[in-house]
């Protein structure tokens, strides 16, 4: 048997069977020592089908030897296995985190149970970015869900209980529309192979069922990745979770749902019936820059930094979404790009402020102040995400800004390359609001004992710190592979 036709199969595998023997294990260590070597390992093969994937093209495994159609295909191409990539990576760097992170912040008692559903919201989002079957990407969407309504409710305080109710009941309605959405499919075309349902969708764009079905599929996929307006979940669940569980959902949670809008957009339905029929490019405009500078605006008055930069997530969100609506090469690089490098800031950020949160018991503004003094190397890598998050050159976000400047430019659309400028602006207010607590203002007298994080909970955060001016400087990877992934989907050859 050669091991490396089976990698497809592994890549879910894996965390999945760990999540259960956690479970029978009932020790923490041991719990934490098999997911851990579980999220390696699927890390480690997801590096091996990128490879495979950029040396040899697409890769089609058929679950239990039925040959797709008829049997479930997991399929690897030069968009998911990026993204097989980035949430195997991410969650590699967040486990051994949360390893010193969760001591505080949740019951020791259950700590075992935390590994088993932070192995089962892997095994989810996995799962989605790999299959070829549009009813299995609905179930592996629950099975991240509900594992991620757990991992919120865990947080000690009790908002976040109340946190993950919210998500839950959104969630659910998310759910909902997309099941409904692929029933509508299946009924058209007779088909749950996401291949075979684009060749058999061809022929029937302008039918009234699939253009239901591409209405319920938007609005359930938009609910998963918070697209302002249907945001109001997302703040309170990264404010509230425990500081592993923000860094993770932030990275990888917000990004697998992009990826399955951009799976069904092009892959699916079409560029075709999307934006050419469809009035889905001006719609996708204007609720991006909604989110661009409402969500931003409304970052600038909170107080609580997890708050602050989770509507900062939902205002790059809106930058991931202006890529889409450019319906173009150039629009689709800037927006698989601004997905890989806001997931490394942000999953970097909220690390950072889960350390601050174990030395100083609290992330709000008040509470922060002169933490410059008191944290440096924290404080300073805190800023140095934030310079991320504004665009500045050299950093990660710099990149994403640019190719989507570039893009509105391609369409000659100036204003808007005004209008990306202007919301960049307001990052820098809310991240300023930060840097004039840290080093403007005295510490708290009883705060005057903090000293630096600990090693398990700064080296993991300095990873992905590290990442972000990386991907700042060297583009071959961010860029070149979200350029043929972005050809790809508009089948257009490099």
């Amino acid at each position: 048997m050669n091991f490396a036709e089976h990698l497809p199969a592994l890549q879910v595998a894996l965390p999945l069977a760990s999540a259960p023997l956690a479970v029978l294990l009932r020790d923490r260590l041991a719990a934490f020592l098999l997911v851990l070597a579980a999220t390696w390992a699927a890390f480690a093969i997801s590096i091996m089908l990128w490879l495979q994937v950029g040396e040899s093209g697409p890769i089609s495994y058929a679950i239990g030897s039925w040959p797709p159609p008829w049997g479930i295909e997991y399929r690897v191409d030069a968009l998911s296995s990026l993204v097989l990539m980035l949430v195997s990576g991410i969650a590699a760097v967040v486990l051994p985190y949360s390893r010193a992170s969760i001591e505080r912040e949740i019951r020791l008692d259950t700590h075992y149970l935390f590994y088993a559903m932070f192995a089962l919201c892997l095994t989810g989002l996995l799962g989605i970015t790999i299959t070829g079957d549009a009813f299995n990407l609905f179930v592996f969407l629950e099975i991240s869900s509900l594992s991620s309504y757990v991992l919120i409710a865990m947080g000690k305080d009790r908002r976040a209980l109340v946190a993950s109710y919210q998500y839950l009941i959104m969630g659910t309605i998310g759910a909902t529309f997309i099941v409904i959405g692929v029933g509508l499919l299946y009924l058209k075309t007779g088909t749950l192979n996401l291949a075979d349902m684009s060749v058999r969708l061809q022929a029937m764009t302008s039918h009234r069922p699939v253009l239901a079905a591409l209405a319920f599929l938007t609005v359930g996929i938009s609910l998963k990745l918070a697209l302002f307006p249907l945001h109001q979940w997302l703040p309170n669940a990264y404010a509230y979770a425990p500081s592993a569980v923000s860094a993770f959902l932030a990275a990888t949670a917000t990004k697998v749902s992009v990826y399955a809008l951009l799976r069904f957009y092009f892959s699916v339905f079409g560029e075709t019936t999307i934006f050419k029929q469809l009035p889905m490019e001006d719609l996708m405009l204007i609720l991006a820059l909604a989110g661009m500078f409402i969500a931003s605006s409304v970052a600038i008055f909170q107080d609580n930094l997890k708050r602050l930069f989770a509507y900062s997530s939902v205002a790059q969100i809106g930058y991931i979404v202006l890529g889409i609506s450019f319906d173009s090469v150039s629009g689709l690089t800037a927006t698989i790009v601004h997905l890989l490098n806001h997931a490394v800031t942000k999953g970097a950020l909220f690390l950072l402020l889960g350390a601050v949160m174990a030395q100083m018991g609290g992330v709000t503004l008040a509470r922060v102040q002169g933490i410059g003094k008191l944290m440096p190397i924290t404080s300073f890598a805190i800023v140095l995400c934030g310079l991320s998050l504004i665009g500045v050159p050299g950093t990660a976000g710099f990149v994403s800004k640019w190719y989507l400047i570039l893009a509105a430019m391609e369409k000659g659309q100036w204003w808007l390359v005004f209008l990306i400028v202007l919301s960049s602006l307001l990052a820098v207010i809310y991240v300023w609001r930060f840097v004039e607590a840290a080093y403007f203002r005295t510490p708290r007298s009883d705060l005057a004992h903090v000293r630096e994080a600990r090693l398990g909970l700064a080296i993991p955060a300095w990873i992905l710190v590290a990442a972000t001016l990386w991907f700042g400087i060297d583009t071959s990877i961010t860029v070149g592979s979200a350029a043929a992934a972005a050809g790809m989907l508009l089948g257009v050859s490099p």
